[in-house]
């Protein structure tokens, strides 16, 4: 499966149509060995591609998507279909009566919507091991986590089945994914992308954003979803790397990309590192603890009981502690804002490390073997935590299991985060590796 912009290209030109390239995407995802996706919208894809087809045979300009494929984490609105969140309580709900609006947008772009794509229940989770519909696998070595919450939409991307995915990000369920699978993940600034249709977890946290294989892709898509244009930058981006916890519990591999990316960008310590993330914690509990109290006291055992017991866990806190979480959040915000006022970029590694086994889902921290779906965010969380956009990206590295880093930018500065990153592509540092013909080894390179 090539790209979006390449796809595009290829039906405007009639190189294919839309409705050859949706068919060639349903009988590849038949067959996908990732447990990524959870329904596949075959009617509404032949439908949608049709049209497309439909429009350019009258000479109209159906989008700069024209008749790409693309999925959806399943906790976007799908007009006509039950919004789940990947949980077994509201498979029978009433159907969603429009489209979520980013699904919209690309519509109108001519985009075509093929599936929805296996999460944790509800987003709670870093590694989409869920109750109804199984553990997504990792297309670099299948007895890997491929991360979470939006597992699903990074492996059908990072396995080359779909150009491109859409997923939601709390505390990092894009960028752990896209760092575990190999692939690009953006998480914006704070709601500068459309949440409206989206089943919320946190929604002091709640963002939307693409994984995709190339940064080419990935400004089209943020384009079609931003409903703008990036700005240009002519100047090289300022970069700080950020120190203390940001250079703990990661690969040597990363921080030795990080300093050869930037080898004389200060090194930047946030203050209560620790603190943010407890409080990020706190408020995520909160909000969706509140959100689902009604559906506990109601079902509890309809829940996936490790959501379960954080759900309730969070429904018991009082308000006030979430109150105080929030007040420490606004003047954190307002003291990094000016400790890293002189710089564009920042740096940081996403996930701390590979992909964990399936068989054995945890992560070291500190020393100490923890769970895998609650800590894989230890470097993604604070930066969610102050809002700032992130985008995880990939080091290349072929034929060994990926690693990614974080480009950390100031709100609404996404611009200098896309030319940094089309500068590292361009220079080889950074990119999507095909997995190899080790698929199914369980052991891969690290």
């Amino acid at each position: 499966m090539s790209g979006a912009l390449a796809t595009a290209e290829r039906v405007r030109s009639g190189a294919s149509s839309a409705c050859e390239e949706v068919e060639r995407v349903l009988a590849a995802l038949a067959g996908e060995p990732y447990n990524a996706v959870t329904r596949v919208l075959a009617e509404r894809a032949r439908r949608e591609a049709a049209q497309v087809d439909a429009a350019l045979a009258s000479g109209k300009d159906p989008g700069p998507l024209a008749g790409v494929p693309y999925g959806v984490k399943d906790l976007f609105d799908v007009d006509g279909l039950p919004t789940t969140a990947g949980s077994a309580l509201y498979a029978d709900a009433a159907p969603a009566t429009a489209d979520a609006e980013a699904v919209r947008r690309l519509r109108e772009a001519g985009a075509v919507l093929v599936a929805t794509l296996n999460m944790d229940e509800f987003a709670y989770g870093f590694a989409t091991i869920n109750a109804t519909h199984g553990t997504t696998r990792n297309p670099h070595d299948l007895a890997r986590l491929a991360g979470g919450s939006s597992g699903g939409s990074a492996a059908i991307v990072a396995g080359g089945l779909l150009p491109f995915a859409l997923g939601s990000d709390t505390n990092g369920s894009i960028r752990v994914p896209a760092s575990l699978t190999g692939i690009y993940g953006l998480k914006p600034t704070h709601h500068d992308l459309p949440v409206a249709g989206t089943f919320p977890f946190a929604q002091s946290f709640d963002d939307i954003g693409p994984f995709v294989r190339d940064m080419a892709d990935l400004l089209a898509v943020w384009q079609v979803l931003k409903g703008a244009s990036a700005k240009d930058i002519s100047a090289a981006p300022r970069l700080a790397r950020l120190g203390g916890r940001f250079r703990q519990n990661v690969e040597a591999e990363q921080l030795a990309a990080i300093d050869a990316i930037a080898p004389d960008a200060p090194l930047v310590d946030l203050p209560d590192v620790a603190r943010a993330r407890s409080a990020a914690f706190l408020i995520t509990a909160y909000e969706g603890g509140v959100l689902h109290r009604e559906a506990l006291a109601r079902d509890p055992l309809g829940f996936d009981p490790q959501v379960r017991d954080r759900l309730l866990a969070g429904a018991l806190l009082p308000v006030g502690l979430h109150d105080e979480a929030q007040a420490f959040r606004a003047a954190y915000k307002a003291t990094i804002a000016a400790l890293v006022a002189d710089y564009d970029v920042l740096l940081a590694p996403a996930a701390p490390g590979v992909a964990p086994l399936i068989d054995d889902p945890v992560v070291a921290i500190d020393g100490e073997r923890t769970a895998a779906r609650a800590t894989l965010g230890i470097h993604t969380q604070p930066i969610t935590f102050l809002g700032l956009p992130s985008l995880a990206v990939p080091l290349r590295r072929p034929g060994r299991l990926p690693l990614g880093l974080q480009l950390i930018g100031k709100a609404g500065g996404e611009a200098a985060l896309f030319a940094l990153a089309a500068r590292l592509e361009a220079d080889g540092i950074i990119g999507w590796s095909e997995p190899g013909a080790g698929l199914a080894k369980q052991g891969a390179a690290a």
